[in-house]
């Protein structure tokens, strides 16, 4: 409980959600050097304060440790944040066609109006994409590109004219480029089953300079300290590359100006050649390499492009090649003489099932004996695996994928096959280490109360449900996943996770009470207090003041300025404390549309090299 460190910070009048099964609750914690130095009831913590020492009364709030996702694309999502205007959590299409039209008026050219990802069609009550017509009426000048999740990219006229899309433009492999009676491009990209021409298309446009680039990403890591985000293990991405792509986060780690935990996995870059980057990678750095704020975590998720399917539900489940076990042995031997934990993208059961033969086979050579190695998403995987993979001693990282296209899973496989996509409850029974993310931000939106939603009540943004009660956790399990679960996939077991004495001091003071107020309205939940490492990274509400300064970001026309990140209705919700907008850079009063900070999304990338995964099969910044 004591210690002869100086208390920097104490917080009281709280109510405390622990984790730390000795100490579930609390009232209080007193905070030196970066780590909770006592947790319990207010009086016997605050006997510990001097002159010097701030004291913040939480007026009863519910706090919880701060979250972790184990899956999340923050590195590469953050160079492009500012440029992107965000539907995560619009409620209709009208609204979204508002917001779209808004950010045309202000985007000078020849910059474009990006929707990249992060909502699904299903969210909004039309149930219905925007048409064509309705998008080249909101932008006939400025180019407009929205991204569908992995299915399709809609492009008004100017965008098709900024890409150079013609009558005579061939359809590339796995691609459609839809075209009318007269040959000419409509503007609707498919994917089929190849994403590459939605990327390929997206690269065209204009990037952010570098200075940007670095604002861009200080506003990223805001909106993920907005939802009470400490913490993130970055699984790497097509078109990042190690160590070049990863100048910008390493500068503000230097400066002192991250805001989140970063633990960072190497993904290989070319198909053919990923033996070359895993043996160059495992004598320039090691596991751990790092501090507490940035640090190297291993391999993945890509290993070997031959191991790797894809979650385009409305497509048919891809076979993976015959050499795919020759391909992931020779890389997996290398990772494993090493001591390099690693994580391998599988969405299906099938390809888990080749993969698990390798790592037996590998296992039996080179024994694994301990390492953390893990399957990220396992939508599909069978008890027979769970069983495979809990006697190797791994892990399964699960993500919130199927709240986005749950629907389009039961379209093609029924309503049976979708009670176990994935079975996490099942998988936490047999012993394997499961830990939740949210696999943004391509796809799936970073938001993490979302994901929570979706683990305690299996229903998708369009309200379906999907799981029996058999496959759901109660709202502490849950909690657990996206907190003290998310340190074995980091090796940072004890460290951080908990609100107990000796670990990080990273928290988040909510805005309503996750364990009391309904369920609809989880999906409603932001901090409106977030600490990491003992220091204040984001407030609101009554704690607006103590937010620190941040400059508005970087274009001024960019729609961080002006709509934020993901929209949350808390002025239609009467429970929940409605945001202040004060010194927040929305440029806007209203508490339903003006308060959403950050965004999330990817750098623009260099899409067109068709050895790059998949190549002629798949997708080269898939994740």
């Amino acid at each position: 409980m004591m210690s002869s460190s100086k208390i920097q910070l104490i917080l009281r009048n709280g109510q405390f959600t622990t984790l730390d099964r000795q100490h579930p609750q609390a009232a209080a914690v007193a905070i030196a050097d970066g780590r909770f130095i006592a947790v319990g009831g207010d009086s016997e913590v605050m006997r510990l304060a001097d002159s010097n020492t701030q004291v913040i009364d939480l007026n009863r709030r519910r706090v919880i440790p701060g979250l972790i996702d184990s899956h999340l694309h923050l590195i590469r999502g953050g160079l492009n944040f500012n440029l992107e205007l965000r539907w995560d959590g619009i409620p209709s299409l009208a609204d979204a066609m508002r917001r779209l039209k808004e950010q045309v008026a202000r985007t000078p050219a020849p910059q474009w109006v990006r929707v990249v990802g992060g909502f699904t069609e299903m969210q909004f009550a039309e149930k219905r994409l925007p048409t064509l017509d309705e998008i080249n009426a909101a932008a006939p000048d400025t180019p407009v590109f929205i991204l569908h999740l992995y299915d399709r990219a809609l492009l008004n006229r100017a965008a098709l004219r900024a890409c150079g899309y013609d009558r005579n433009t061939p359809n590339p492999p796995g691609g459609l480029i839809a075209k009318d009676a007269n040959g000419e491009p409509t503007g609707l990209l498919l994917a089929e089953p190849n994403a590459l021409i939605l990327y390929a298309a997206l690269a065209q446009g204009p990037k952010l300079p570098y200075d940007y680039q670095i604002n861009s990403t200080r506003h990223f890591m805001r909106e993920m300290n907005r939802l009470g985000i400490t913490s993130v293990i970055d699984a790497g991405g097509g078109f990042q590359n190690y160590p070049d792509d990863y100048k910008i986060i390493e500068e503000l780690h230097q400066a002192g100006e991250l805001t989140l935990r970063i633990a960072y996995n190497l993904f290989t870059q070319k198909a053919g050649e990923e033996v070359t980057d895993f043996a160059k990678w495992t004598k320039m750095i090691k596991p751990g390499d790092g501090d507490g704020y940035y640090r190297h975590n291993g391999a993945g998720e890509m290993l070997v492009f031959s191991a790797a399917d894809f979650e385009d539900f409305r497509m048919p489940r891809p076979d993976m090649s015959p050499h795919m076990e020759n391909d992931l042995e020779a890389v997996v031997r290398i990772l494993v003489s090493h001591r390099w934990p690693f994580r391998l993208h599988a969405t299906y059961n099938e390809t888990i099932s080749r993969s698990l033969d390798v790592f037996e086979k590998v296992n039996r050579d080179i024994p694994f004996d301990g390492i953390h190695w893990f399957f990220d998403h396992a939508e599909t995987v069978t008890d027979a695996n769970l069983e495979r993979i809990a006697k190797l001693g791994g892990g399964i990282a699960i993500q919130h994928r199927m709240a986005y296209q749950g629907e389009y899973f039961v379209q093609r496989y029924g309503h049976k096959a979708v009670e176990r996509t994935p079975p996490y409850k099942r998988m936490l029974e047999l012993g394997v280490n499961v830990g939740a993310g949210t696999d943004a931000t391509r796809v799936a939106s970073y938001d993490p109360w979302n994901a929570l939603y979706w683990l305690v009540t299996g229903k998708t943004l369009g309200n379906l449900p999907l799981y029996p009660a058999a496959n759901l956790v109660d709202r502490e399990t849950a909690l657990r996943l996206y907190t003290h679960a998310n340190t074995w996939f980091s090796n940072e077991e004890g460290v951080k996770g908990q609100i107990k004495p000796g670990q990080y001091a990273d928290l988040a003071v909510l805005s309503a009470d996750y364990f009391k107020i309904p369920e609809n309205e989880i999906r409603h939940l932001v901090s409106v207090l977030t600490v990491v490492g003992g220091r204040i990274v984001y407030g609101d509400d009554e704690f607006n003041a103590l937010s620190p300064p941040l400059p508005p970001a970087m274009p001024d026309w960019s729609p961080v300025n002006h709509f934020g990140g993901y929209f949350k209705p808390t002025a239609n919700t009467a429970s929940l404390h409605a945001f202040a907008q004060t010194a927040c850079g929305c440029g806007t009063s209203c508490l339903v549309h003006g308060h959403a900070h950050g965004r999330a999304y990817q750098n623009a990338i260099a899409a067109g090299d068709q050895n790059s995964f998949w190549g002629a099969l798949g997708c080269s910044c898939w994740v």
